[in-house]
């Protein structure tokens, strides 16, 4: 029998501030047009090309995740994703480290990385 808990992350979640203004700074990162709905007041769910969503969420904020990233953004090119997090502004950019990664900081202080790396081998077991 099958699991009932899958083996697939649905969703990352991001501590915010304000949900609103979180949204917006993060479809600018991504250079995407800013969309999507703030849920219940404190969500805003943001697809992905792949893999999980990521999820800005505002209720019972207590801090950002600061001392480690949660996860990466992807990119095939990371010396013109350096530039273009530059150019929105990003805070605390890192140089380019090991001519694969760099990390930023949102504007409530989540350390975020950006990175050049191959796709993890998908499982393809039952769950």
């Amino acid at each position: 029998m099958a699991g009932v808990i899958e083996s697939e992350i649905g969703g990352v979640f991001v501590p915010v501030s304000n949900v609103e203004a979180a949204r917006d700074w993060y479809f600018r990162l991504l250079d995407r047009p800013i969309i999507g709905e703030i849920l219940f007041g404190h969500l805003c769910v943001i697809p992905m090309k792949s893999g999980p969503a990521l999820v800005l969420d505002s209720k019972g904020f207590v801090g950002p995740h600061c001392s480690k990233p949660a996860f990466h953004f992807n990119t095939d090119d990371v010396e013109a994703a350096h530039r273009h997090a530059l150019a929105v502004g990003a805070a605390h950019l890192s140089p380019v480290q090991d001519k694969v990664f760099f990390t930023l900081k949102d504007p409530d202080g989540n350390l975020l990385m950006v990175a050049d790396v191959p796709p993890t081998p998908r499982f393809e077991g039952g769950n």
